[in-house]
């Protein structure tokens, strides 16, 4: 295989996630009927269009990748460069007129993720990374905060609802104790918001890679440490967050394994 032209590649990536915007846009206007999943998430014909209007403008400019998308699935065939795609990541809070819900797309070579794209376009902002290029936010380059001490630190969770009966359900109760304000941001937004220096820390146990690979790209280009809750590397199969500034993340991540050694 070719050598990967990692700009082409990210530029692809922004257009296609232009291209789901004004799909998502449309039906943002008109309003759109639900259907339920096999797993009861809803699903709408947004969510199915937007993805085929990504799949159309990757699939042009990458042919030798495969798609892995939430609405259609995993494509057979070239296992070293994936593209992982969420047309419409937070269907429910689309469905209610809530415009915290985005478009994902990102691109794993040989299992390493090198690209992110996150655009959320009812609520107006878009940010994408590549590896060694940094983070940019609407044309600027981005950076995490120096933060380095909880009591000083700003705290968002997302989807923590398996964390409830998790071991370190106390440990997350005594972060929010001891940060200096907790806030519930959720979806793409808190990430963004890490990724500019803006937030300090986010945690979440039920995610699907899908929704957080690209925003794992962004962070990192920005001076943040992406992983999941158990300090490990993302992979297709990772189910949980935790993501912060590097002394954050350390300090916070050696308290959740001392409270699942018990």
């Amino acid at each position: 295989m070719s050598e990967l032209n990692l700009p082409h590649a990210l530029q692809a990536a922004r257009d296609a996630a232009q291209a789901a915007a004004e799909v998502l846009r449309h039906y943002w206007k008109r309003g759109v009927d639900i259907e339920l999943k096999s797993d009861d998430t809803p699903v709408t014909v947004a969510d199915r269009e937007a993805e085929l209007a990504i799949r159309r403008v990757l699939q042009k400019a990458l042919p030798e990748a495969s798609v892995y998308g939430e609405e259609f699935g995993r494509e057979e065939g070239n296992h070293e460069l994936l593209w992982l795609v969420d047309p419409l990541d937070g269907t429910k809070s689309f469905v209610r007129r809530t415009p915290f819900f985005s478009t994902q797309i990102a691109l794993m070579q040989r299992g390493e993720l090198v690209l992110g794209v996150s655009s959320a376009p009812v609520y107006g902002e878009t940010m994408w990374a590549s590896v060694g290029g940094g983070s940019w936010y609407e044309g600027e380059c981005v950076h995490v905060a120096a933060t380095d001490s909880l009591s000083q630190a700003s705290l968002s969770v997302g989807n923590i609802k398996s964390l409830t009966a998790d071991a370190r359900w106390d440990v997350l109760g005594a972060l929010i104790r001891g940060s200096n304000r907790i806030r519930g941001y959720g979806d793409f937004c808190h990430y963004h918001l890490l990724a500019r220096g803006s937030l300090d820390l986010v945690l979440e146990s039920d995610v699907n890679i899908l929704d957080i690979a690209a925003l794992a790209v962004i962070v990192r280009e920005a001076g943040g440490v992406f992983t999941d809750l158990d300090g490990q590397a993302l992979t297709l199969d990772t189910r949980s967050v935790l993501a912060g500034t590097p002394a954050l993340h350390e300090s916070v991540l050696s308290r959740l394994r001392q409270a699942t050694k018990g």
